[in-house]
């Protein structure tokens, strides 16, 4: 057929040997190609087409044959011979019954006998009797287990027959031979319904060979009794039979399957074409086609070039393999034409033709086999088409004389075979396959879940071209590449989609499954590829390299549009060249390659990328500079982060295609160039803004914050190495900055807009609801707190990425919180004050009496002996308010948490440059003055006392503070401070007022004090006893800090507010009932407990006092708690009055402040305050002192509050209740009374002590703990020595967990810490002390002289040895 290559060869030559040196495997042109026209491929495609009419299946149909006249004589036929046609082909399973056959034979016999067949023939009662006993046979287990294993056709007919013939003889008589036709009849029958077994379970299409031989076999057995119905004539009589006879060929077109698509493909009429047929039908004849296939097997003995050969192969074993099986293929078509034509093979010896001398002389020739053998050779796909194994030679077959001029052509020698077989095939497989993909009537395959619905060949196609690649020896593999090769260059002309070369690849690709053919015009890709021919090889190489560079071209192009809103679908064009060509084992392409187009295909992203950015700059940013807006920067940036999020999106499986990842393409364009325009343009709108003298809208800032911020985390995530152009931070900063002053502009007129709609009371809908503790607070502490969170968060949603920027936001919002609510307790404490100040009725009728009136009710009183004190009206607003601070201390240290304000001043002081490089000077001062206790103040009232409050004011007169109210007390104790901002010298004067109900206030006396930061540069507080003008002293504790621009110092300062307030507040409460507790708590009291009220017997006794008296009797403990029983009474009513209001947490801290002055009144009983002074207060006796110890211990109880039922204490906590001062007065009583000397030897010991401790700790910069205590005046009350004890600092007090703190350690130094203060108190009552006093109180003022001198020398070497006047250091 076609020419080999004349290139000598190893076993093991590569493919590429051939390509290089230009040879084609069975190419008999390939230095002069043949034109093939249309007219050509269409007369070779009708020959094929034409023969497999000749040799298709003789139809048969029935026909009435007349009895003959003379009757036949009638013999048996043998058995034996019947059975030949099976027993030659023993092995062969294609004769065998398929599995499950025997199960359903068995059902069908079991329906004969129950009388279920219909079939006319099957009801006869003989019939069923024979049926039955071959039914007891066959289900006999070792037989049915025999027959499931071998499934022979022979075994199974045998035993029926043996069975038919062993029932049909009963009851004949010896001689009588009748029965044996009988038999044949019975066996036909079965044979039948075993045909008809087939039929219905589709087996017969699966098993055509069996099927046509059980069709011969049961011809053999009717041959004298072809219609087991005998169809009666008219008359009654049977005058003859109906026969199978064999329908001849009408030689027409319409008859003709392959023809007409023939016709169909080369788009002829049947008209064309049937006259064509009958122009060639004497040449293209079965003894034509003999003749070709013996003249091609000649070729093959001869090694021909019109064959191919062992060169077309690249090992020697694939082509024995090959040449093999077209030595068998070529014997078994030769067989079936002789079948279909025994007229041929009449000059062929008889040995050679077994089988063929029967089926000659038999009357009808079993044509049944014919279109088996037909069928066989068209079905098969790999190794030969046919798969009869039948050895049978075929050289002895003579084709008789022939003219060449009418079958065969001169030039090629073949009558059906055409020069170039497979330029002649790839030429009709174009037709074909162009002429399937448009018929419109064809239906595509049905689409599967990983392949689309798509058009390939059609079945008839398909068929033909199987045909046409039989006849003119095409190897499968060819017919494949070839095949292939059609549809990509289809593809490459744009005829045919990607989708369509995707499913050709699956079909050449397709294995057989179950139940299921794969098609069988070419083999499958998936073979053998040592067994290929190098030209099929070499083609398929050729043809996957051209599709890869096609298809990569149009994943280029496709590639150019991924930034687009549809772009087209890459996925088919990557999954073809993934699992169709990359993956295949022939295809190979250089890594240089590869690496070209990854990195042309970059720079085109990268182009498109650009384009796409600058239609979206035009779209969103107008051309006029003056109507830029940050609106338009922020649509551009969402418009380029929507499209990168798109592309990440799509390409979220395949980031990479082919080593290119477009998002990367994307974004390394994209985003740089995005960065620099947006900062241009917001520099720009900045710009013009500050021309115009114009503020862009804040909101408009943080929401373009917002999205810059957004694009820039994205970016850094893609783009980790590249830096973003646009500093962000640096740029709107401004806009933050804004926000803060407008919140610190506004936050007084929220406070005062909360408090103005403010009623003050508890947040419950029924009076007669008890509020619960969330409840006892009002609006306009949430209102405020509302507005602080939403301000601060306005900041905190923003994210900000500096952290040092963040942190002094934070830090100005902190200052703006503490602004606001240094206002709102200022304004609720002078509503506060008010409410509490105000008169009671008793004092609204003495402002309305004359002085005379009020001279006649005073000495009224005093002969009526009047000392009930009624208790005090609150108003449970004032409470509430009480409770608001209470709640916004809990409220800021929330807030101080979640700001998170540790971290901040961290940040800030690592951003910090050293002291030696910034400015060290400090602008502003923060003086804490607490203004302690009063000494021997000038009576200014008719009762002999005075109601003192201390006025702290300026130079310039101007007021700073005020202190509460101190009634009928000469020795005042306030313990309140006051924070005075300043930045250089400052002096203030401290006036003492006595309040008057009528009238105006008197004035007590006046003390100066200069503040200058510069003697407060070590930051130690320094107690001052200032001498008032008139009479007595006042005793003042001044501690100094720099106003620091510091988080912490501005949440120290708001809670130290909070706190100051809530201190004067709950004393101002308790205030009111500290007038009742020294009337209950004083001497007077103790007076009555101890003495007797005044009779005549006393006055005897007065007389008489000098003759010796009788004990006293001790007031017993019922009259003892007796006299406490008014103050508990009025604690009680108080106490329900509170309880409806203040919280627990306020309720235990007014409390705690009664205990204190609980305590103070106590203390007063026992001593007098230090000084060093002798006091003219008198010692208690040894009983006043035990009742005044059973008292404390009284109501030590009645304030632990211990429920007798549970043992739970629902007071005020021990640790509470034992206060230092608490325990300096149970001290008391080691002490009260012993003798002067022992007492004063006490106190050097301890003051040795505390000399002893000072010298160990010479490493602190504080003074040593022994000097705690104030100072005594003289010349350190006029310099103001420093304390040891450092003061409640701001930075101490910046929330409520390091304020709990502070206390805690001041509670545990006081204790650790014991010092003399109560001896020298009580020396104050022993006149002889006096000079002891004076001493004492220089030796004081000595040592805390030493310790500031050291301690400023210590800070000065600290310092470097410089100046400290100005140079604060900062904290």
């Amino acid at each position: 057929m076609s020419t080999s290559s004349t290139q000598s060869r190893g076993v093991n030559r590569r493919i590429n040997s051939l390509q290089s040196n230009g040879h084609a495997a069975r190419d008999a042109s390939h230095t002069k190609k043949r034109i093939i026209t249309h007219n050509d491929a269409y007369l070779y495609a009708l020959r094929v087409a034409y023969l497999t009419y000749l040799l298709q299946p003789r139809a048969r149909r029935i026909q009435h044959a007349p009895a003959p006249q003379i009757p036949v004589q009638r013999s048996s036929t043998s058995i034996n011979d019947l059975m030949k046609d099976f027993s030659l082909l023993r092995d062969n399973k294609s004769t065998r019954f398929p599995h499950g056959f025997m199960s359903e034979l068995e059902k069908r016999l079991t329906g004969v006998l129950m009388g279920r067949e219909r079939k006319p023939e099957y009801q006869d009662a003989t019939i069923k009797r024979t049926f039955a006993a071959f039914l007891n046979a066959f289900t006999e287990q070792s037989f049915k287990k025999r027959m499931e294993k071998d499934r022979r056709v022979e075994d199974l007919v045998l035993i029926f027959f043996s069975n038919a013939t062993k029932e049909l003889q009963k009851g004949k008589p010896p001689g009588d031979d009748s029965w044996k036709l009988m038999a044949d009849r019975h066996l036909a029958l079965f044979v039948r319904l075993i045909s008809l077994v087939l039929k219905d379970h589709d087996w017969a299409r699966e098993r055509p060979e069996l099927a046509a031989r059980l069709a011969t076999l049961e011809s053999k057995l009717l041959a004298h009794d072809q219609d087991l119905s005998s169809t009666p004539t008219r008359n009654g009589t049977t005058s003859g039979a109906s026969i199978e006879v064999v329908v001849p060929l009408s030689y027409e077109v319409k008859d003709m399957p392959l023809v007409q698509s023939v016709a169909r493909i080369f788009g002829l009429t049947n008209t064309q074409v049937q006259s064509d047929v009958n122009k060639y039908k004497p040449v293209w004849t079965e003894k034509a086609a003999l003749q070709d296939l013996k003249s091609y097997q000649t070729y093959l003995n001869l090694n021909s070039r019109k064959t191919l050969r062992s060169d077309d192969f690249h090992f020697d074993e694939a082509y024995d393999t090959w040449r093999k099986g077209e030595a068998h293929d070529l014997s078994q078509m030769m067989l079936a034409i002789i079948q279909s034509n025994p007229e041929l093979a009449k000059s062929t010896a008889a040995s050679n033709l077994p089988q063929l001398q029967r089926h000659m002389s038999s009357p009808e020739p079993s044509d049944g086999s014919y279109p088996d053998v037909l069928r066989r050779m068209s079905d098969h796909s790999e190794r030969s088409s046919y798969v009869i194994d039948q050895p049978f030679d075929m050289s002895t077959l003579s084709s008789g004389s022939q003219s060449p001029d009418t079958s065969v052509d001169d030039e090629n020698g073949f009558a059906f075979i055409p020069p170039e077989p497979r330029a002649y095939y790839r030429f009709i497989l174009g037709e074909a396959f162009i002429h399937d993909v448009n018929d419109q009537s064809l239906q595509p395959s049905e689409a599967a879940a990983d392949t689309p619905a798509v058009k390939t060949l059609s079945k008839h196609s398909m068929e033909l071209l199987n045909e046409i690649g039989l006849r003119w020896r095409i190897p499968p593999v060819s017919r494949m590449t070839l095949f292939l090769d059609i549809v990509c260059e289809k593809f490459f002309d744009q005829e045919i989609s990607l989708d369509t070369l995707d499913g050709v690849f699956n079909f050449l690709k397709g294995q057989p499954t179950e139940g299921k053919k794969t098609h069988s015009f070419a083999s499958s890709l998936l073979s053998d590829r040592t067994q290929w021919t190098l030209a099929d090889t070499a083609l398929y190489q050729s043809t996957l390299s051209s599709l890869h560079e096609a298809l990569m071209r149009d994943l280029y192009n496709a590639m150019q549009e991924c930034y687009e809103s549809k772009p087209p679908s890459i996925g088919p064009i990557l999954y073809v060249i993934e699992n169709h060509v990359c993956n295949d084992s022939s295809f190979s392409k250089p890594q240089e390659d590869m690496d070209t187009f990854s990195d042309a295909l970059h720079d085109g992203l990268q182009q498109k990328a650009h384009e796409t950015y600058r239609s979206y700059l035009e779209k969103h940013v107008p051309q006029d500079q003056q109507s830029w807006d940050f609106f338009h920067v922020i649509e551009l940036g969402k418009a380029v982060m929507a499209l990168a999020q798109k592309i990440q999106k799509r390409y979220k499986k395949n980031p990479k295609i082919m080593g290119v990842n477009p998002l990367a393409a994307l974004v390394e364009t994209v985003l740089p160039l995005y960065a620099e325009d947006a900062r241009d343009i917001v520099t720009r709108i900045l710009e013009l803004a500050q021309g115009k003298d114009e503020e862009v809208p804040i909101e408009d800032g943080f929401q373009l914050y917002n999205e810059l911020v957004e694009i820039r985390q994205k970016y850094g995530e893609l783009l980790p190495n590249v830096p973003f152009a646009f500093e962000i931070e640096a740029t709107l900063a401004e806009f933050v900055w804004r926000w803060i002053y407008m919140t610190e502009s506004a936050i007084n007129d929220w406070v005062d807009q909360a408090i103005k709609q403010d009623q003050f009371r508890v947040r419950i809908d029924n009076p007669q609801q008890i509020p619960t503790e969330e409840q006892r607070h009002s609006v306009s502490v949430m209102d405020i707190f509302s507005s602080f969170n939403q301000s601060i968060d306005r900041v905190v949603q923003l994210n900000w990425d500096d952290d040092l920027q963040y942190a002094k936001f934070m830090t100005a919002m902190a200052k703006t919180v503490g602004s606001g609510l240094a206002h709102y307790c200022e304004v609720v404490e002078q509503r506060f004050v008010k409410e509490m100040d105000r008169l009671t009725p008793e004092q609204e009728i003495a402002a309305s009496q004359t002085k005379q009136e009020k001279w006649l009710q005073l000495a009224k009183d005093t002969w009526n002996n009047k000392d009930k004190i009624e208790p005090f009206q609150f108003f449970p607003e004032s409470f509430v308010k009480l409770n608001n601070i209470d709640f916004a201390a809990q409220q800021l240290d929330k807030l101080e948490h979640e700001v998170n304000v540790d971290a901040c001043a961290e940040v800030i002081q690592r951003h910090t440059p050293p002291v030696t490089q910034r400015q060290k000077k400090i602008n502003n001062y923060v003086f804490t003055i607490k203004i302690v206790e009063a000494e021997d103040l000038k009576a200014c009232d008719m009762n002999g006392s005075s109601d003192p409050y201390v006025v702290l004011g300026d130079e310039y007169q101007k007021r700073l503070a005020k202190t509460r109210i101190i009634y009928r007390d000469l020795n005042p104790r306030w313990d309140e401070s006051v924070d005075i901002t300043t930045q250089g010298p400052l002096n203030i004067i401290a006036t003492v007022w006595d309040w008057d109900a009528m009238g105006d206030h008197d004035c007590v006396g006046r003390a100066s004090l200069k503040l200058d930061p510069s003697h407060f540069s070590d930051f130690m507080p320094r107690e001052y006893w200032l001498d008032l003008d008139s009479q007595g002293r006042i005793l003042l504790r001044v501690s100094m800090e720099g106003e620091r621009d510091d988080i912490q110092f501005y949440f120290g300062k708001a809670f130290r507010t909070l706190k100051r307030t809530e201190r004067d507040m709950t004393r101002t409460i308790t205030d009111k009932l500290s007038a009742y507790i020294h009337h209950c708590l004083s001497r007077r009291t103790l007076r009555s407990l101890t003495s007797k009220s005044i009779t005549v017997s006393t006055v005897t006794n007065y007389f008489n006092r000098n003759r010796p008296q009788p004990t006293t009797q001790a007031p017993s403990e019922p009259d003892i708690a007796r006299a406490l029983k008014p103050l508990f009474a009025y604690f009680d009513d108080n106490f329900a009055i509170m309880n409806q209001t203040l919280t627990s947490t306020s309720m235990i801290m007014v409390m705690t402040r009664l205990w204190k002055e609980v305590l103070v009144t106590v203390e007063a009983l026992l001593v007098p305050p230090l000084s060093d002074k002798p006091s003219q207060q008198r010692q208690l006796n040894q009983q006043e002192l035990d009742i005044v110890f059973k008292w404390l211990q009284y109501i030590f109880d009645f304030f632990h509050a211990v429920d007798d039922e549970t043992g739970e204490a629902n007071g005020v906590p021990l640790d509470v209740l034992r206060s230092p001062k608490y325990f300096d007065i149970t001290t008391l009583n080691f002490f009260y009374f012993e003798p002067t000397d022992a007492l004063i030897r006490t106190s050097e010991r301890m003051a040795s002590a505390t000399a002893a401790r000072q010298q160990s700790q010479r490493n602190r910069l504080s003074a040593p703990a022994s000097l705690a205590g104030p100072a005594f005046g003289g010349a350190a009350g006029l310099v103001g020595l420093p304390s040891t004890r450092r003061s409640k600092s701001i930075m101490h007090s910046r929330n409520l967990g390091t304020m709990k703190k502070a206390k805690e350690e001041k509670r545990k130094e006081a204790q650790a810490d014991p010092n003399d203060d109560m001896i020298l108190r009580i020396l104050r009552m022993r006149p002889e002390a006096e000079r002891y006093l004076k001493d004492r109180s220089r030796q004081k003022e000595r040592l805390a002289a030493a310790a500031a001198a050291e301690m400023i020398v210590r800070q000065s070497l600290a310092a470097g040895g410089g100046r400290m006047m100005g140079n604060l250091p900062r904290r």
